[in-house]
Protein backbone atom coordinates (compact mmCIF):
# COMPACT_ATOMS: atom_id res chain seq x y z
CA UNK A 1 0.00 0.00 0.00
CA UNK A 2 1.26 3.27 -1.14
CA UNK A 3 2.60 5.32 2.10
CA UNK A 4 0.66 8.72 2.58
CA UNK A 5 2.86 10.10 4.90
CA UNK A 6 6.60 10.20 5.37
CA UNK A 7 8.97 10.69 7.81
CA UNK A 8 11.70 13.43 7.18
CA UNK A 9 14.61 15.51 9.16
CA UNK A 10 14.57 18.99 9.16
CA UNK A 11 17.75 20.35 9.87
CA UNK A 12 17.77 24.15 11.87
CA UNK A 13 20.49 26.60 13.55
CA UNK A 14 22.81 26.41 10.63
CA UNK A 15 22.55 22.26 9.99
CA UNK A 16 23.46 21.77 13.05
CA UNK A 17 20.14 20.36 14.53
CA UNK A 18 17.20 19.00 13.60
CA UNK A 19 13.52 17.86 14.23
CA UNK A 20 11.58 15.46 12.84
CA UNK A 21 9.12 16.50 10.13
CA UNK A 22 5.54 15.08 8.52
CA UNK A 23 5.93 15.19 5.21
CA UNK A 24 2.11 14.68 3.30
CA UNK A 25 -0.58 15.52 0.94
CA UNK A 26 -4.04 17.60 2.79
CA UNK A 27 -7.45 16.35 1.64
CA UNK A 28 -7.11 20.07 -0.63
CA UNK A 29 -4.59 18.37 -2.54
CA UNK A 30 -1.93 20.28 -1.41
CA UNK A 31 1.90 19.14 -0.55
CA UNK A 32 1.90 19.58 3.57
CA UNK A 33 5.09 19.54 5.92
CA UNK A 34 4.18 19.86 9.51
CA UNK A 35 7.45 20.16 11.67
CA UNK A 36 6.55 17.69 15.28
CA UNK A 37 9.09 20.39 17.18
CA UNK A 38 11.07 17.70 18.68
CA UNK A 39 14.10 15.13 18.33
CA UNK A 40 12.28 11.68 19.99
CA UNK A 41 12.85 9.10 16.91
CA UNK A 42 10.30 6.73 18.75
CA UNK A 43 7.46 9.41 19.21
CA UNK A 44 7.98 11.01 15.92
CA UNK A 45 7.50 7.36 13.90
CA UNK A 46 3.87 7.24 16.42
CA UNK A 47 2.78 10.81 14.95
CA UNK A 48 3.52 9.47 11.36
CA UNK A 49 1.27 6.51 12.00
CA UNK A 50 -1.49 8.68 13.86
CA UNK A 51 -1.60 10.81 10.39
CA UNK A 52 -1.29 8.17 8.13
CA UNK A 53 -4.26 6.64 9.65
CA UNK A 54 -5.97 10.12 9.71
CA UNK A 55 -5.65 10.56 6.39
CA UNK A 56 -7.03 7.08 5.42
CA UNK A 57 -10.02 7.41 7.71
CA UNK A 58 -11.57 9.26 4.82
CA UNK A 59 -13.69 7.77 2.18
CA UNK A 60 -11.52 9.49 -0.58
CA UNK A 61 -7.65 9.70 -0.17
CA UNK A 62 -6.37 13.00 -0.72
CA UNK A 63 -5.76 14.09 -4.60
CA UNK A 64 -8.27 11.45 -5.61
CA UNK A 65 -10.28 10.96 -8.28
CA UNK A 66 -12.45 9.13 -10.23
CA UNK A 67 -12.03 8.81 -14.57
CA UNK A 68 -14.48 10.66 -15.34
CA UNK A 69 -14.10 13.81 -12.82
CA UNK A 70 -10.68 13.73 -13.54
CA UNK A 71 -11.15 14.04 -17.90
CA UNK A 72 -13.59 16.91 -16.57
CA UNK A 73 -11.17 18.47 -14.26
CA UNK A 74 -8.28 18.21 -16.95
CA UNK A 75 -10.61 20.34 -19.47
CA UNK A 76 -11.70 22.63 -17.17
CA UNK A 77 -7.95 23.52 -16.79
CA UNK A 78 -6.95 23.64 -20.61
CA UNK A 79 -9.84 25.86 -21.01
CA UNK A 80 -9.98 26.92 -24.73
CA UNK A 81 -6.34 25.80 -26.01
CA UNK A 82 -8.35 23.08 -27.42
CA UNK A 83 -11.19 22.71 -29.98
CA UNK A 84 -15.14 21.71 -29.19
CA UNK A 85 -14.25 18.89 -31.30
CA UNK A 86 -11.54 17.77 -29.42
CA UNK A 87 -12.64 18.01 -25.87
CA UNK A 88 -16.00 15.78 -27.88
CA UNK A 89 -13.44 13.00 -28.70
CA UNK A 90 -11.49 13.47 -25.66
CA UNK A 91 -14.87 13.03 -23.03
CA UNK A 92 -16.24 10.21 -25.99
CA UNK A 93 -12.64 8.26 -25.21
CA UNK A 94 -12.71 8.46 -21.56
CA UNK A 95 -16.54 6.96 -21.08
CA UNK A 96 -15.42 4.38 -23.62
CA UNK A 97 -12.21 3.68 -21.56
CA UNK A 98 -14.63 3.83 -18.20
CA UNK A 99 -17.04 1.15 -19.94
CA UNK A 100 -13.71 -1.43 -20.17
CA UNK A 101 -12.32 -0.76 -16.82
CA UNK A 102 -14.81 0.84 -14.54
CA UNK A 103 -14.78 4.07 -13.55
CA UNK A 104 -11.84 3.92 -10.97
CA UNK A 105 -9.86 6.21 -9.53
CA UNK A 106 -7.39 7.61 -11.79
CA UNK A 107 -3.89 7.68 -10.13
CA UNK A 108 -5.04 3.14 -9.88
CA UNK A 109 -4.98 2.85 -13.61
CA UNK A 110 -2.24 1.36 -14.89
CA UNK A 111 -0.59 -0.20 -18.13
CA UNK A 112 -2.26 -3.28 -18.27
CA UNK A 113 -5.93 -1.31 -18.31
CA UNK A 114 -4.71 0.50 -21.49
CA UNK A 115 -3.82 -3.15 -22.88
CA UNK A 116 -7.14 -4.77 -21.94
CA UNK A 117 -8.88 -1.51 -23.24
CA UNK A 118 -6.91 -1.86 -26.75
CA UNK A 119 -8.11 -5.37 -27.17
CA UNK A 120 -11.58 -4.82 -26.24
CA UNK A 121 -11.79 -1.88 -29.13
CA UNK A 122 -10.09 -4.27 -31.58
CA UNK A 123 -12.38 -7.10 -30.68
CA UNK A 124 -15.47 -5.50 -31.30
CA UNK A 125 -14.62 -4.10 -34.68
CA UNK A 126 -12.77 -1.01 -34.17
CA UNK A 127 -10.22 0.25 -36.99
CA UNK A 128 -6.89 0.04 -36.17
CA UNK A 129 -6.89 3.92 -36.97
CA UNK A 130 -10.19 4.61 -34.44
CA UNK A 131 -8.13 2.88 -31.88
CA UNK A 132 -5.19 4.91 -32.57
CA UNK A 133 -7.33 8.21 -31.94
CA UNK A 134 -8.75 7.28 -28.69
CA UNK A 135 -5.78 5.88 -27.45
CA UNK A 136 -4.11 9.73 -28.16
CA UNK A 137 -6.85 11.46 -26.50
CA UNK A 138 -6.40 9.36 -23.48
CA UNK A 139 -2.48 9.77 -23.51
CA UNK A 140 -3.05 13.28 -23.65
CA UNK A 141 -4.88 13.85 -20.58
CA UNK A 142 -2.45 11.35 -18.50
CA UNK A 143 0.81 12.65 -20.00
CA UNK A 144 -1.15 16.40 -18.79
CA UNK A 145 -1.56 15.16 -15.41
CA UNK A 146 2.05 14.41 -14.79
CA UNK A 147 3.14 17.67 -16.51
CA UNK A 148 0.64 19.04 -13.33
CA UNK A 149 2.03 16.97 -10.82
CA UNK A 150 -1.16 15.13 -10.45
CA UNK A 151 1.21 11.75 -11.44
CA UNK A 152 4.31 10.72 -11.44
CA UNK A 153 4.16 9.27 -14.84
CA UNK A 154 1.51 8.26 -17.05
CA UNK A 155 0.43 5.10 -17.05
CA UNK A 156 -0.11 4.68 -20.78
CA UNK A 157 3.04 6.28 -21.78
CA UNK A 158 4.65 2.97 -23.07
CA UNK A 159 1.39 1.41 -24.63
CA UNK A 160 1.89 0.45 -28.42
CA UNK A 161 -0.19 1.72 -30.78
CA UNK A 162 -2.21 -0.72 -32.99
CA UNK A 163 -0.54 -0.53 -36.79
CA UNK A 164 -2.62 0.90 -39.38
CA UNK A 165 -2.12 0.02 -43.33
CA UNK A 166 -1.56 3.36 -44.99
CA UNK A 167 -3.70 5.26 -46.70
CA UNK A 168 -3.10 6.60 -50.10
CA UNK A 169 -3.36 10.47 -50.47
CA UNK A 170 -5.31 11.43 -53.13
CA UNK A 171 -5.21 13.93 -55.19
CA UNK A 172 -6.44 15.65 -58.42
CA UNK A 173 -4.80 15.12 -62.07
CA UNK A 174 -3.90 18.59 -64.05
CA UNK A 175 -7.35 17.52 -66.34
CA UNK A 176 -9.44 16.68 -63.25
CA UNK A 177 -8.31 20.32 -61.79
CA UNK A 178 -9.32 21.95 -64.88
CA UNK A 179 -12.30 19.35 -65.36
CA UNK A 180 -13.55 20.81 -61.97
CA UNK A 181 -12.61 24.29 -62.18
CA UNK A 182 -14.52 24.71 -65.72
CA UNK A 183 -17.69 22.97 -64.02
CA UNK A 184 -17.35 25.29 -60.85
CA UNK A 185 -17.61 28.25 -63.09
CA UNK A 186 -20.76 26.85 -64.44
CA UNK A 187 -22.08 26.20 -61.42
CA UNK A 188 -21.52 29.78 -60.12
CA UNK A 189 -23.51 30.68 -62.92
CA UNK A 190 -26.44 28.83 -62.59
CA UNK A 191 -27.55 30.23 -59.34
CA UNK A 192 -28.30 33.01 -57.13
CA UNK A 193 -24.40 34.79 -56.76
CA UNK A 194 -26.28 35.92 -53.05
CA UNK A 195 -26.52 32.40 -51.99
CA UNK A 196 -23.79 30.55 -54.05
CA UNK A 197 -20.10 30.20 -53.18
CA UNK A 198 -18.13 31.75 -56.00
CA UNK A 199 -16.71 27.88 -56.23
CA UNK A 200 -14.70 28.66 -59.52
CA UNK A 201 -12.38 31.45 -57.20
CA UNK A 202 -12.42 29.36 -53.91
CA UNK A 203 -10.76 26.74 -55.19
CA UNK A 204 -8.40 28.66 -57.41
CA UNK A 205 -6.79 29.62 -54.35
CA UNK A 206 -7.27 26.11 -52.49
CA UNK A 207 -5.07 25.12 -55.39
CA UNK A 208 -2.71 28.13 -55.11
CA UNK A 209 -2.31 28.30 -51.32
CA UNK A 210 -3.18 24.61 -49.52
CA UNK A 211 -5.40 26.69 -47.20
CA UNK A 212 -7.94 24.55 -44.96
CA UNK A 213 -11.55 24.93 -45.81
CA UNK A 214 -11.87 26.84 -42.56
CA UNK A 215 -9.21 29.00 -43.03
CA UNK A 216 -10.74 29.92 -46.73
CA UNK A 217 -14.68 30.50 -45.30
CA UNK A 218 -13.07 32.69 -42.37
CA UNK A 219 -10.65 34.71 -44.50
CA UNK A 220 -11.57 38.36 -44.78
CA UNK A 221 -10.73 40.77 -47.24
CA UNK A 222 -8.35 42.36 -44.63
CA UNK A 223 -6.29 39.45 -44.83
CA UNK A 224 -5.29 39.87 -48.76
CA UNK A 225 -2.44 42.21 -49.63
CA UNK A 226 -3.18 43.28 -53.46
CA UNK A 227 0.01 44.95 -53.71
CA UNK A 228 2.30 42.25 -52.09
CA UNK A 229 0.29 39.81 -53.67
CA UNK A 230 -0.09 37.65 -50.54
CA UNK A 231 -3.06 36.13 -48.83
CA UNK A 232 -2.70 35.67 -44.65
CA UNK A 233 -4.39 32.87 -42.58
CA UNK A 234 -5.38 34.65 -39.53
CA UNK A 235 -7.17 34.22 -36.55
CA UNK A 236 -10.38 36.02 -36.15
CA UNK A 237 -11.86 37.96 -32.75
CA UNK A 238 -15.42 38.07 -31.62
CA UNK A 239 -16.40 41.91 -32.92
CA UNK A 240 -19.45 43.18 -34.83
CA UNK A 241 -18.76 42.28 -38.34
CA UNK A 242 -16.16 39.36 -37.48
CA UNK A 243 -17.03 36.02 -35.57
CA UNK A 244 -14.40 34.26 -33.55
CA UNK A 245 -12.05 31.61 -35.27
CA UNK A 246 -8.70 29.97 -34.52
CA UNK A 247 -6.30 28.87 -36.75
CA UNK A 248 -5.46 25.19 -36.49
CA UNK A 249 -1.55 24.47 -35.15
CA UNK A 250 -0.46 27.88 -36.27
CA UNK A 251 -0.85 30.95 -35.23
CA UNK A 252 -0.53 32.90 -38.72
CA UNK A 253 0.72 31.93 -42.38
CA UNK A 254 1.49 34.61 -45.01
CA UNK A 255 1.06 32.78 -48.52
CA UNK A 256 1.98 33.67 -52.15
CA UNK A 257 -0.81 34.27 -55.02
CA UNK A 258 -0.14 34.86 -58.35
CA UNK A 259 -1.18 37.81 -60.54
CA UNK A 260 -4.02 36.06 -62.17
CA UNK A 261 -5.27 34.67 -59.15
CA UNK A 262 -4.68 38.85 -57.66
CA UNK A 263 -7.15 39.60 -60.54
CA UNK A 264 -9.85 37.07 -59.89
CA UNK A 265 -9.73 38.12 -56.75
CA UNK A 266 -10.41 42.14 -57.14
CA UNK A 267 -13.00 41.13 -59.87
CA UNK A 268 -14.63 39.28 -57.39
CA UNK A 269 -14.68 42.01 -54.73
CA UNK A 270 -15.41 44.32 -57.05
CA UNK A 271 -19.14 42.77 -57.35
CA UNK A 272 -19.68 42.00 -53.43
CA UNK A 273 -21.50 44.84 -51.69
CA UNK A 274 -20.00 46.72 -49.08
CA UNK A 275 -19.84 46.29 -45.59
CA UNK A 276 -19.52 42.24 -46.30
CA UNK A 277 -15.83 41.60 -44.83
CA UNK A 278 -15.72 37.50 -45.73
CA UNK A 279 -14.23 36.63 -48.87
CA UNK A 280 -16.12 33.57 -49.78
CA UNK A 281 -18.88 33.63 -47.75
CA UNK A 282 -22.35 34.43 -49.69
CA UNK A 283 -23.69 37.38 -48.87
CA UNK A 284 -26.98 36.30 -47.81
CA UNK A 285 -25.50 33.77 -45.74
CA UNK A 286 -23.68 36.25 -43.72
CA UNK A 287 -26.63 38.20 -43.11
CA UNK A 288 -28.63 35.27 -41.71
CA UNK A 289 -25.34 34.48 -39.16
CA UNK A 290 -25.59 37.84 -38.23
CA UNK A 291 -28.98 39.25 -37.88
CA UNK A 292 -30.09 35.83 -36.68
CA UNK A 293 -27.71 33.39 -35.34
CA UNK A 294 -25.30 35.66 -33.69
CA UNK A 295 -28.22 37.85 -32.40
CA UNK A 296 -29.98 35.08 -30.83
CA UNK A 297 -26.73 33.77 -29.19
CA UNK A 298 -26.79 30.62 -31.36
CA UNK A 299 -23.29 30.81 -32.61
CA UNK A 300 -20.64 28.57 -31.30
CA UNK A 301 -16.85 28.55 -32.27
CA UNK A 302 -17.32 25.35 -33.67
CA UNK A 303 -20.01 26.95 -35.80
CA UNK A 304 -17.26 29.14 -37.42
CA UNK A 305 -15.02 25.95 -38.35
CA UNK A 306 -18.29 23.75 -39.61
CA UNK A 307 -21.34 25.71 -40.96
CA UNK A 308 -19.69 28.98 -42.41
CA UNK A 309 -21.49 27.66 -45.39
CA UNK A 310 -25.02 25.66 -45.35
CA UNK A 311 -24.99 22.39 -47.39
CA UNK A 312 -20.56 22.87 -48.70
CA UNK A 313 -20.58 19.18 -48.82
CA UNK A 314 -23.43 19.27 -50.90
CA UNK A 315 -22.92 21.74 -53.07
CA UNK A 316 -19.27 20.60 -54.00
CA UNK A 317 -20.23 16.91 -54.71
CA UNK A 318 -22.28 18.74 -57.47
CA UNK A 319 -19.50 20.51 -58.77
CA UNK A 320 -17.75 17.37 -58.76
CA UNK A 321 -20.62 14.90 -60.48
CA UNK A 322 -20.57 18.26 -62.87
CA UNK A 323 -16.61 17.71 -63.66
CA UNK A 324 -17.09 13.87 -64.05
CA UNK A 325 -14.43 13.23 -61.25
CA UNK A 326 -16.45 10.05 -59.29
CA UNK A 327 -13.91 10.87 -56.36
CA UNK A 328 -12.65 13.73 -54.29
CA UNK A 329 -13.34 15.90 -51.14
CA UNK A 330 -12.38 19.35 -51.15
CA UNK A 331 -9.52 18.87 -48.48
CA UNK A 332 -8.07 17.26 -51.46
CA UNK A 333 -7.00 20.42 -52.97
CA UNK A 334 -4.73 21.31 -50.16
CA UNK A 335 -3.56 17.87 -50.84
CA UNK A 336 -2.96 18.93 -54.61
CA UNK A 337 -1.18 21.74 -53.61
CA UNK A 338 1.57 20.35 -51.06
CA UNK A 339 1.92 17.35 -53.57
CA UNK A 340 2.84 20.26 -55.86
CA UNK A 341 4.79 22.45 -54.36
CA UNK A 342 6.88 19.51 -52.79
CA UNK A 343 7.36 17.72 -56.62
CA UNK A 344 8.58 21.11 -57.91
CA UNK A 345 11.38 21.22 -55.57
CA UNK A 346 10.26 22.97 -52.33
CA UNK A 347 11.69 21.39 -49.35
CA UNK A 348 9.88 19.48 -46.41
CA UNK A 349 11.07 22.42 -44.06
CA UNK A 350 9.22 24.99 -46.41
CA UNK A 351 6.35 23.21 -47.11
CA UNK A 352 5.28 22.43 -43.59
CA UNK A 353 5.85 26.15 -42.44
CA UNK A 354 3.59 27.29 -45.49
CA UNK A 355 0.92 24.21 -45.10
CA UNK A 356 0.59 25.34 -41.09
CA UNK A 357 1.89 21.78 -40.07
CA UNK A 358 2.51 21.16 -36.88
CA UNK A 359 5.00 18.70 -37.33
CA UNK A 360 7.68 17.28 -39.89
CA UNK A 361 5.34 13.96 -40.32
CA UNK A 362 2.21 15.20 -41.37
CA UNK A 363 4.77 17.06 -44.31
CA UNK A 364 6.51 13.44 -44.69
CA UNK A 365 3.49 11.65 -45.57
CA UNK A 366 3.33 14.05 -48.84
CA UNK A 367 6.69 13.73 -49.58
CA UNK A 368 6.45 9.99 -49.62
CA UNK A 369 3.31 10.21 -51.41
CA UNK A 370 5.15 12.43 -54.06
CA UNK A 371 8.03 9.89 -54.39
CA UNK A 372 5.91 7.25 -54.60
CA UNK A 373 7.29 6.48 -57.93
CA UNK A 374 9.75 4.10 -56.61
CA UNK A 375 8.54 1.07 -58.78
CA UNK A 376 9.21 3.04 -61.56
CA UNK A 377 12.52 3.94 -60.63
CA UNK A 378 13.27 0.67 -59.60
CA UNK A 379 12.45 -0.90 -62.81
CA UNK A 380 14.62 2.00 -64.56
CA UNK A 381 17.73 1.12 -62.49
CA UNK A 382 16.88 -2.68 -62.52
CA UNK A 383 16.45 -2.61 -66.22
CA UNK A 384 20.06 -0.96 -66.49
CA UNK A 385 21.53 -3.22 -63.74
CA UNK A 386 20.02 -6.21 -65.95
CA UNK A 387 21.49 -4.88 -69.04
CA UNK A 388 24.89 -4.60 -67.95
CA UNK A 389 24.63 -8.17 -66.21
CA UNK A 390 23.31 -9.85 -69.89
CA UNK A 391 26.07 -7.71 -71.73
CA UNK A 392 28.48 -9.58 -69.06
CA UNK A 393 27.01 -13.23 -68.97
CA UNK A 394 25.59 -13.15 -72.38
CA UNK A 395 22.00 -13.71 -72.20
CA UNK A 396 20.21 -16.72 -70.56
CA UNK A 397 18.43 -19.04 -72.65
CA UNK A 398 15.29 -20.87 -71.16
CA UNK A 399 14.15 -24.21 -71.17
CA UNK A 400 17.71 -25.78 -71.70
Amino acid sequence: MKQLVRLNKRLRRGGREFTYALRYTAEDGKRRCESLGHTDQRKAKRQRAQKEKELRMGYVEPGAMKLRDFAEDSLARTGDQIRESTRRETRAAMNDFIGIIGNIDFRSVSLAHGELYLQACLDRGNSSATVSKKLRALKRLFKLAVNRKQLDESPLQYIAMPKSPKKKINVYSDEQCRQILKAAQEYVGEWDAKRSVKWDVLITVALATAMRRAELLNCTWGDVDFDAQTIEVNAKRDTKETWEWLVKDADHRTLPLTEEIVRMLADHQARQPEKYPYVFVPTARYDHIQNVLRLKGEWTLTDSRLKVVNNFRRQFNKVLRKAGVKKGTFHDFRRTAISMWLANGMSEHDVMVLAGHASFATTHKFYLAVTDDLVRRARVATAEGMRQKLVRFGTPTFGS
